[in-house]
């Protein structure tokens, strides 16, 4: 009846966000980038205790890649800086 009593009746739930900037540039650790959340600044990507972690170059503050997720786009709220940009 409608499927109500279906069993083996899982929520698919595949959906993960990506770990790449605004511009869709593949993120990974050791990498700066120009945060646009929580007044980080300018960002070391490091592997933190609970993973991975921006780490602000000006005032030393962690917070963890998830809090980092755009919601519309499940890009990171962050622009990667070239080394040609440091």
């Amino acid at each position: 009846m409608f499927g109500l009593f279906r069993k083996n009746h899982k929520k698919e739930d595949s959906h993960q966000p990506i770990l790449a900037d605004l511009n869709q540039e593949p993120l990974q650790e050791g990498d700066i980038v120009q945060s646009f959340r929580y007044d980080l600044g300018k960002c070391r990507i490091i592997q933190g205790e609970k993973g991975l972690t921006y780490e602000s170059m000006e005032n030393g503050k962690q917070v963890s890649w998830h809090l980092m997720v755009d919601a519309a786009t499940d890009l990171q709220k962050v622009k990667k800086i070239k080394s040609t940009e440091v």
